[in-house]
């Protein structure tokens, strides 16, 4: 047996594997952002794949979620759904996509679904938002909720900081997920909340959550593949673990293949026709 002997059986996730899967078997989700990453991760065997607006950062180059457009995710998303054949891929809705009404709501989800090819969407909210994830349920587009730090909030939040830390705000964060619950969401993410509220959180609702940076006692765990991989040097988030260190790889690559070139190495005889 090899060092990573776990492999699911490739049978393709739905949402309703999720809810099978709650105090069952720990569910694990990953960022993907194009086809030959969906791939990959598909064939290890993940559970869910996100196409994420976190795409604003980790591809598009910019510093905030809230620049990413309805285009931008059907791009990605169509990449994804391509590369993904047993993952439940979930496309995030972005900034101000859901926000304006229930029929633009509708409109844009059922774009990630219908044009996208996504098993679900996500968005970002507590009770605010579900008079929206209703509508949306009610239409039979499958939503996953979102608690905790809200990245498209982040103008308003003044920062990326740790939620839920007093008795009040932790409290506000249960309820907004029995919200959510309510609503119709199959699934949330908590992001960025005390081990113990990420605990109190999914032992009050009957749906999975997944967490990120919320704790181990959550039903799931979800990371950026940049982070996990470590595709960017600097500064990582204190909640991410990496398996890889792939940017000094690739760096090194390119390096080595600047040389040859320069020097006339490559290409060589086996290179040329």
């Amino acid at each position: 047996m090899g060092a990573y002997p776990y492999k699911r059986q490739m049978k393709k996730v739905t949402t309703s594997t999720f809810r099978k899967m709650k105090g069952n078997e720990k569910i694990t989700m990953i960022t993907a952002y194009d086809y030959p990453t969906a791939k990959i991760v598909d064939e290890a065997g993940i559970d869910s794949i996100l196409v994420g607006d976190s795409l604003g950062m980790t591809i598009l180059g910019y510093d905030s979620t809230v620049y990413v457009t309805m285009d931008d995710m059907l791009h990605h998303t169509k990449a994804v759904t391509r590369g993904a054949s047993r993952a439940l891929v979930i496309a995030d809705m972005p900034f101000l996509s859901y926000n304006t009404g229930e029929r633009d709501a509708l409109i844009n989800a059922g774009r990630l679904i219908s044009e996208g090819g996504a098993g679900a969407v996500k968005l970002e909210g507590g009770k605010r938002v579900c008079p929206v994830i209703k509508a949306m349920t009610d239409a039979g587009i499958p939503v996953c909720g979102h608690i905790g730090l809200t990245p498209q909030s982040v103008l308003q939040f003044g920062g990326n900081f740790i939620q839920g830390k007093t008795d009040e705000t932790a409290q506000r964060l249960i309820d907004d997920a029995k919200a959510l619950e309510e609503a119709g969401v199959f699934a949330i993410v908590a992001e960025c909340v005390p081990h113990g509220l990420g605990k109190l959180i999914t032992e009050s609702v009957s749906v999975p959550v997944i967490g990120i940076g919320a704790g181990v006692d959550c039903d799931g765990q979800v990371l950026v593949i940049h982070d996990l991989i470590g595709m960017y040097q600097g500064r990582v988030p204190s909640f991410v673990k990496q398996y890889a260190q792939v940017n000094p790889i690739i760096s090194d690559a390119v390096s080595s293949y600047i040389n040859d070139v320069k020097q006339s190495v490559f290409p060589d005889e086996e290179h040329w026709f």
